[in-house]
């Protein structure tokens, strides 16, 4: 008997239900992470003379745009796959199937002609865009966790079709993630015995948990961004969208590597490909508007003028 079998993963994907009505765990996480992203985004609004209302606004209809965008890309990329039946198919995000790069696109586009229609700074809205897309990515990915999806390929090992693992070579796996800190309770969801393989996870043992991979390395992204626009006077606005791009793009083409489940395009992962065009865009934007001086406006000036403000202000009425 494989004593590995005998760890029971207690976590349901759905966490409760509504007049019959099923709410996943997953949706409770985007939408967690959108919400959160949108408080974070009216915090630095009024430091940096947006309206609040105007983010609002654009908040709602990006949030829709960009849950239409990451589907759409999803949908595009496994036509091929007969997954849907029917237009309904398609459309059903209920248990997964969202490419993120789709909801970047469609989001970052429709901030921009957002942003020509209301009459506001473009480069604002995209440093609240930048931390909001990191902070959304921090919490959704654990949605992935509880839909027991996106894990990358198998610890330690690498297996043809027919083969398995022995117990001694799972004592392994499961040794190597323990090394890594992680909890019981992510080790256990990691494994996939018989019951749940699947094409993407067709072997049982203990499969690389990318979700998490990800998850933290938006997390330190996030800080690494916050320090430098707290700290670094020639840090201008519409920086934080390209270092976004930049440190996304170079975190998801290593954990792409590891994933299972990649969208495939002539033979290329798709998120790989448009990493390494994020990257290079990115890079190559924040040389050219420093080569050509484009709107070079400190984001850390603007923010301290703001406080000290604020700060007079206080005396003042004290």
């Amino acid at each position: 008997m494989n004593p590995h079998d005998t760890i029971v993963d207690k976590i349901d994907p759905v966490a409760f239900s509504i007049f019959g009505a099923e709410i996943y765990w997953y949706a409770i996480f985007i939408m967690t992470g959108a919400l959160l992203a949108l408080v974070f985004g009216l915090y630095i609004a009024k430091k940096i003379g947006l309206s609040q209302n105007d983010i609002i606004d654009g908040f709602i209809m990006g949030l829709i745009l960009g849950i239409i965008g990451a589907r759409f890309f999803y949908v595009i990329f496994t036509l091929g796959q007969g997954l849907y039946s029917s237009f309904w198919d398609m459309i059903n995000i209920r248990d997964g199937g969202l490419a993120i790069y789709g909801g970047i696109i469609f989001g970052t586009v429709f901030a921009i002609f957002f942003c020509k229609k209301r009459k506001i700074s473009m480069y604002k809205v995209l440093d609240l865009l930048a931390p909001g897309f990191m902070i959304g990515q921090i919490f959704g990915r654990w949605g992935n966790f509880f839909n027991k999806e996106a894990t990358g390929g198998l610890v330690k090992f690498s297996l043809e079709v027919n083969e398995t693992l022995s117990v001694a070579q799972l004592d392994e796996q499961r040794s190597f993630l323990k090394s890594l800190l992680l909890p019981d309770f992510i080790v256990n969801r990691m494994y996939f015995d018989a019951s749940n393989t699947s094409n993407t996870n067709p072997w049982v043992g203990y499969y690389h948990p990318t979700f998490l991979y990800e998850s933290l390395w938006n997390f330190f992204g996030l800080v690494i961004l916050l320090l430098i626009r707290k700290f670094v006077k020639k840090f201008y606005f519409g920086d934080s969208i390209l270092f976004y791009l930049a440190w996304y793009g170079i975190g998801r083409f290593w954990i792409e590597g590891m994933r299972t489940d990649s969208l495939m395009f002539l033979g290329m992962r798709v998120s790989q490909l448009i990493s390494v065009i994020m990257f290079v865009l990115a890079v190559t934007l924040f040389v050219l508007r420093r080569v050509f001086k484009v709107e070079l406006v400190s984001f850390k000036e603007e923010v301290d003028e703001y406080n000290k403000k604020q700060k007079q202000e206080k005396l003042g009425a004290a």
